[in-house]
């Protein structure tokens, strides 16, 4: 098993007696479910139901003071925190960044030895692992207790990228892509059953109407990487983005009606010159529709 603490994660915390409705009317996934040591994959939308920040979420034991902790991107810790503010009003709720005192450690390739008060199943893929909540000077510690080798971030980067799992900043641009763009309905982060929330409209009738037309699909690269952000080309005509890259595997953000044609036609596909191949041919296909318990 391996561990490696995420410098780019950072962690908000939600308290009070009104926290738990507060944050399920507005991000996209259902709090009504979660409970300490069981973790939830979401997101913060704008009204037009483009994903302002996506986040891991778990509820805090009470020996930890309660509350719900938010492993998000440490950029946009206190953009978050900050968005929360503005949107309690008179609800009975504290926000708090604590990305400087709390870390994110990401364990995966086995099952911990034992789980720490703050340690979750990953809930996008069980494949991506655990998540553990600890001051980064407690990484080698956490690491030794659950029974992991404590190795560089970039491990775990090329391990999200070979499961298909995309990383905004890199894979999509935040306040430009939809949910159904960055896979999240398949990915867990979307309850369709629960109650309204701030953007859910639109992500309802994208589901409901199946008009995502792009997706993020996994490629395999036939050489060196191609720059993040460089066009996916077919032929001459640009069918969607490159995204983040480790090794022969990457992500790319496409079109899927303008690849589906080009894979018909027989056409390559290129990004900064460079040969790609879809990783799967299907995945960017219509899937059925879908719920999230």
């Amino acid at each position: 098993m391996k561990a490696a603490f995420l410098p780019d994660r950072g962690v908000v915390k939600v308290t009070g007696e009104d926290a738990r409705n507060f944050l399920n009317g507005l991000v996209t996934t259902d709090l009504t479910q979660l409970a300490p040591g069981l973790g939830r994959f979401g997101a913060l939308l704008t009204p037009q139901g483009k994903i302002i920040v996506d986040f891991l979420i778990t509820e805090a034991p009470s020996g930890h003071g309660g509350g719900f902790l938010i492993d998000c991107p440490r950029p946009l810790a206190k953009g978050l925190a900050d968005k929360l503010g503005f949107y309690k009003l008179r609800a009975k709720v504290a926000v708090e960044n604590l990305s400087d005192s709390l870390g994110v450690i990401a364990a995966w390739g086995g099952e911990p030895a034992m789980k720490p008060d703050l340690a979750f199943a990953d809930p996008r893929d069980a494949v991506l692992g655990w998540r553990v909540l600890a001051p980064q000077d407690l990484a080698q510690k956490v690491a030794d207790l659950i029974g992991a080798d404590l190795v560089d971030s970039a491990a775990y980067e090329a391990h999200r990228i070979a499961t298909g799992v995309p990383r905004g900043g890199l894979d999509f641009i935040y306040g430009d892509a939809f949910p159904h763009e960055t896979n999240m309905d398949r990915l867990h982060g979307v309850d369709f059953d629960k109650g309204c929330y701030v953007g859910q409209e639109v992500v309802s009738r994208m589901q409901h109407r199946g008009t995502a037309r792009t997706r993020t699909v996994r490629v395999t690269l036939d050489g060196a990487p191609p720059e993040a952000g460089s066009p996916v080309l077919a032929g001459d005509k640009p069918v969607g983005t490159m995204g983040s890259t480790s090794g022969q595997n990457g992500l790319a953000l496409i079109r899927t009606d303008r690849v589906t044609d080009a894979l018909d036609a027989g056409l390559a596909l290129t990004a900064g010159g460079l040969g790609i191949r879809l990783a799967d041919p299907d995945a960017f296909r219509p899937t059925t529709k879908q719920t999230v318990a």
